[in-house]
């Protein structure tokens, strides 16, 4: 009973970000009372883990040099850098607690987004039946909202936003596209992988089209492009076409952000809106990298970076600041506080433990790999937030899952070694 009721708060941490207790003098998310909750277990148990304090130990000097050099304020630099700590050491609290069984992780978090994939199918069935308590949940949480456009609105179930459903269920996605093309039922049986497909399909998101191209590009990688090219390229030409000319969220994004990125023309003002908030946000940690190239200016630094560098701070510019926070990508994000080092750390984690079908142990081995890599990438290019639904999580999944795997791999290479001298 105690078990089932860690692994549910557990992933009520990934799963609920909706929620706030308060939003003054900073969000306090559902997940900061579950880590409250345990962290004096985990700690009692594991004491204090390496890697997580190694990572971290560069961003702490450089961060107080950089409030110090006035290029950060004291409050926001510890504001971040606790709460990013934080997640970090509890995630990787939870793998050891679950004695680093990497799959049975993973197959609670595909039972998790099964569930809340038939809540998102529900929510639209209740939009089209006029049940208002079944599609908008605002009675329950308190920052949430209806998306308008798809099939009426567009699915984002307990999720703030459609995207954050897109990123969060990216993983679980990848799964269930393997488990339908391959007649597999890894982690789940085939029509619950049926169910998700179709939820995240509905949430019209431009992050979840992205993913969707990102994960028949993955296919093709690890099934091997001359075998499945008849079949993955053709649906790749058709889904964004499909795309492009059926959904207007997609279609504006798609031609706002090639044009700004393309043109360099942020005054006009018939660039999306998103389009022009990651343009102003890559601007703006663009300029503060060249400034702070190898740690940035800091966790918690953007905000006052974009105050500095932002387009709208120039005649004729769109007048929008959205994303001042987070940057609206990781990747501009981790250049702008946190330099060479973050995005060196990133892109070395997101490349050397990738695991290919070839170089995998097992099949369920480079499926979560291929997996957990798509919710990487997504968070890099659109998703700012540094723990928001358990990225930590993730990564040390991801991390921890590459360890396996080699480890497996050098321990069957002796086998066969000492099986050959024999």
């Amino acid at each position: 009973m105690f078990r089932w009721f860690v692994v549910i708060s557990i992933f009520i941490t990934i799963f609920i970000s909706s929620y706030v207790f308060f939003k003054e003098p900073f969000e306090a998310y559902v997940s900061y009372l579950f880590f409250l909750l345990f962290f004096p277990i985990f700690f009692a148990k594991y004491g204090v883990p390496k890697w997580p304090v190694l990572i971290f130990v560069p961003l702490l000097i450089g961060g107080i040099i950089y409030v110090a050099a006035g290029l950060n304020t004291y409050t926001q630099f510890i504001k971040i850098f606790i709460g990013f700590f934080t997640s970090v050491l509890f995630y990787h609290y939870v793998i050891q607690a679950f004695d680093y069984n990497l799959k049975e992780l993973f197959k609670y978090y595909m039972f998790g987004a099964l569930i809340i994939s038939l809540i998102g199918i529900f929510q639209l069935i209740s939009f089209k039946v006029g049940f208002r308590p079944g599609y908008h949940f605002g009675w329950i949480f308190n920052k949430w909202g209806v998306t308008q456009g798809g099939l009426g609105i567009r699915v984002n179930s307990v999720f703030s936003e459609p995207a954050y459903f897109a990123a969060a269920i990216a993983p679980a996605f990848f799964v269930s596209c393997y488990n339908i093309v391959a007649r597999k039922t890894l982690f789940v049986k085939r029509w619950q992988s049926i169910v998700i497909a179709i939820a995240y399909f509905l949430t019209f998101s431009s992050l979840g089209i992205i993913a969707i191209f990102l994960t028949i590009v993955l296919m093709l990688l690890n099934l091997g492009f001359v075998k499945y090219a008849i079949i993955f390229v053709p649906l790749f030409i058709f889904s964004f076409d499909y795309a492009y000319k059926n959904i207007p969220e997609f279609t504006e994004r798609w031609d706002g952000t090639f044009t700004v990125f393309n043109t360099g023309n942020y005054k006009s003002y018939d660039i999306h809106g998103s389009s022009f908030v990651l343009y102003n946000n890559y601007h703006v940690a663009l300029e503060n990298f060249k400034r702070n190239p190898l740690l940035g200016t800091g966790l918690g630094s953007h905000p006052i970076a974009f105050d500095k560098y932002s387009l709208t701070n120039l005649a004729g510019a769109v007048d929008i600041d959205f994303n001042k926070m987070d940057a609206n990508s990781m990747f501009l994000r981790l250049m702008s506080e946190t330099g060479l080092y973050g995005l060196c750390v990133m892109f070395f984690v997101l490349f050397k433990c990738w695991i290919f079908k070839k170089t995998a142990v097992e099949e369920t081995y480079w499926v979560m790999s291929n997996g957990l890599t798509l919710i990487i990438i997504l968070y890099l290019a659109r998703q700012g937030h540094y723990f928001l639904n358990g990225f930590p999580f993730f990564l040390w999944m991801y991390f921890y899952l590459y360890k396996d795997n080699r480890i497996r791999l050098q321990l069957e290479q002796l086998k066969s070694n000492e099986t050959a001298v024999t």
